[in-house]
């Protein structure tokens, strides 16, 4: 059983009463889901003897923002402004409720972090999150930043759920990191590279307008084959017009565009289209994991076998998936954004652990992997900065749509 503020039964689709709801009443037994929604083989772990929890008491954070909203003259738009949060946390009821099954009850404090750190500051003087066994947010990095010191004075884990930030940002050993940060995502793309091309018929180049968010991404690629692959030639351009003038004949092009800017992205790829299909230079483009969420010519990426990395990828043709958009509808009578699947995954992964190995469920984090509805969970640990999710997917443009090649 799970003992949460209770939250009344949502009338037809509308977040407005979801968000007042939770304003209204901030506890009560929330009922268990009777069957997991999504459940994955575990990873063989030898069985130990373990402290089991009577409880399990997780506290999370969330920034609903409740202070702002005005009970009689709320709006749709501002409770849009809540959306993130909402979906969020009760993708979260809903992965803690399915883990409940394997027989922990979970005590679940619910606290809104208004964004706001002098917020923070007055809600872990409380008891309830002091005595705590997981801590769920901040969802955004300065309130994870804030949060270290109490976290790791009290050796109390700490999820960073949304947050793609560098772990060393934190120095928590106590902080755990779900969002693969900028430098993985450069990593994972270098090594598939490698991988799938021969170095003396490939030129690999990277489009990098020196800009701070750009070099965020270029440089760990440009570290990557330095280190491990020197035998591929790396050239570094500022634009594909510059790149056009240094093309040469009979060799392969693997083109990194480091850029999120969707201003440059978008003529760039026209070019490389053209340079492609007109000047024929074989051409294999890769993005900026950004590109996921904004729209280019979806041919144009299409014709350049156009490949993202990617911490999650929802696959709506899967079983699992379609259970739970099935059983979330029927429930919250709305659609599961992408914060509800990472809000499940977390929920359920971190409940069966604590549910399997009670006080000693940290130590099977890096050895019970999770495959879940949005993203799989590898984890691996660092002794200063905690522990961060290795396991990245790749996406590749084909049939006018993003599927997972790796």
């Amino acid at each position: 059983m799970i003992l949460v503020r209770n939250r009344q039964q949502l009338l037809s689709g509308n977040k407005l009463l979801s968000l007042l709801a939770i304003i209204a009443v901030l506890a009560s037994c929330s009922p268990k889901i009777t069957k997991p929604v999504a459940t994955a083989p575990a990873k063989p772990v030898e069985q130990k003897p373990v402290a089991k929890f009577v409880q399990g008491n997780i506290s999370v954070f969330v920034p609903f923002q409740l202070n702002k909203f005005n009970l009689k003259t709320v709006t749709k738009a501002q409770i849009g402004k809540a959306d993130m949060a909402l979906d969020f946390y009760q993708g979260l009821m809903m992965g803690i409720d399915s883990a409940a099954n394997e027989g922990l009850n979970f005590k679940v404090n619910v606290f809104d972090t208004r964004d706001d750190n002098n917020q923070l500051a007055g809600l872990i003087k409380r008891e309830a999150v002091k005595s705590s066994n997981l801590l769920i947010g901040p969802v955004f990095p300065d309130g994870v930043k804030y949060m270290t010191g109490f976290s790791e004075a009290n050796k109390l884990p700490l999820i960073s759920p949304l947050a793609a930030s560098k772990p060393s940002e934190f120095n928590n050993p106590y902080l755990i990191s779900i969002v693969n940060n900028i430098e993985l995502h450069g990593l994972k793309i270098a090594d598939y590279i490698a991988k799938q091309y021969k170095a003396d018929q490939t030129m690999v180049v990277l489009i990098n307008t020196k800009k701070s968010a750009d070099e965020a991404f270029a440089l760990p690629i440009k570290k990557q084959f330095a280190a491990k692959y020197p035998s591929f030639l790396v050239q570094e351009f500022s634009s594909t017009y510059v790149l056009e003038t240094k093309m040469v004949k009979g060799k392969k092009y693997v083109v990194i565009m480091c850029s999120d800017d969707a201003p440059f992205v978008a003529p760039s790829l026209t070019k490389l289209h053209r340079l492609k299909n007109v000047a024929g230079y074989p051409i294999q483009v890769f993005g900026h994991p950004n590109w996921a969420k904004q729209t280019y010519n979806i041919e144009q990426l299409q014709n350049l076998q156009t490949v993202l990395s990617s911490s999650y990828h929802i696959d709506y043709k899967n079983k699992k998936v379609i259970d739970f958009v099935k059983i979330y509808r029927a429930k919250y009578e709305f659609e599961p954004t992408e914060y509800a699947f990472k809000g499940f995954d977390i929920g359920f992964y971190f409940g069966k652990l604590m549910a399997k190995y009670g006080t000693s469920y940290l130590d099977f984090l890096v050895k019970e992997n999770y495959k879940g509805l949005h993203n799989d969970f590898d984890f691996g640990y660092d002794a200063e900065y905690g522990y961060y999710n290795q396991h990245l997917m790749l996406l590749v443009y084909k049939n006018m749509s993003l599927s997972q090649v790796d």
